[in-house]
């Protein structure tokens, strides 16, 4: 089997908390892995983790005899939080992201006033992936695609025939991602949509997320080019950038901030990894005021 028409062994893990889908991604020639997009549970009222959502990925990994690779990040996500490193250190894998994380630390590193201690160089991540660039899973050649909009640093990694889009893309009878988050664009995200488009049609597209549209009763996460280029009601039918970028624009402008944003964004740009503790040992989050 070639790399070009290879088909990746594809489980997902949803997370009805925050609409989250995570991907256990395997070399279907062998048992090295990927795990896209964890998820570490967080309890918002309480400031108490869980990590029963990525001990489901562990499960699943050591039970079917698995190695883990890499545990891939699509973006700084804003709507939960990373298992990155409590999945390394039971699994093992390296770490990667997008290389314009740098541009998401600077902007977020001064929101929340994190002082020059907070690196601000992607060194939390073990990988730093820029546009072009390509890696294995086992014999499986993943190739990544810098596909910014919602934020500076999304990428898409296609592997094989399958494209896993982060926040992109959603299903096609939801539409797409936001893009009001700071360094976020709708037209760089209509043009890394065409991108994504420009792929094969029967390739099949992971989704980040999954809202369960209005009319139908099931979670779903997979999709395809085709699918989005005919049905997708922000951008199927070949719309317009100038009309896509109207909508939206009007469309985020009644968007609530994600719950889970102020944690997220502090946590995840950090690879994961939660802030130094303070002199007494406690681990404290700020909550910037009028700032998002």
């Amino acid at each position: 089997m070639s790399d070009a028409i290879a088909t990746p062994l594809v489980t997902a893990f949803f997370d009805e908390a925050t609409n989250t889908v995570s991907y256990v991604v395997q070399d279907p020639q062998g048992s090295a892995c990927a795990i896209v997009d964890s998820v570490l549970d967080f309890d918002h009222a309480a400031g108490r983790t869980d990590t029963a959502s990525a001990d489901r990925l562990i499960a699943f990994i050591t039970d079917n005899n698995l190695r883990c690779e890499w545990i891939l990040e699509s973006h700084v996500h804003a709507d939960h939080l990373s298992a990155a490193p409590y999945l390394q250190e039971h699994l093992g894998g390296r770490i990667g992201i997008g290389g314009e994380i740098t541009t998401v630390q600077d902007t977020f590193g001064k929101v929340f006033n994190e002082g020059t201690e907070f690196q601000r160089d992607g060194s939390q991540f073990d990988a730093l992936f820029r546009d072009g660039d390509s890696f294995h899973i086992g014999q499986l050649r993943a190739d990544v695609m810098h596909t910014p909009g919602h934020t500076p640093a999304c990428l898409t990694y296609v592997i094989g025939d399958a494209a896993f889009v982060g926040d992109t893309l959603f299903m096609p009878d939801f539409g797409t991602a936001r893009c009001d988050f700071p360094g976020g664009s709708a037209q760089d995200l209509y043009t890394s949509i065409q991108r994504i488009l420009s792929l094969p049609d029967d390739t099949r597209i992971f989704v980040g997320h999954d809202y369960k549209a209005p009319g139908r009763t099931e979670f779903a996460w997979e999709t395809t080019v085709k699918a989005q280029k005919d049905a997708n009601v922000h951008i199927g039918g070949g719309r317009a950038a100038d009309d896509f970028v109207a909508l939206r624009e009007t469309r985020d402008a009644t968007l609530p901030m994600p719950k889970l944003i102020v944690p997220s964004l502090q946590i995840n740009m950090r690879a994961g990894h939660m802030p130094e503790p303070d002199d007494s040992g406690t681990v404290m989050l700020k909550l910037p005021i009028n700032k998002l």
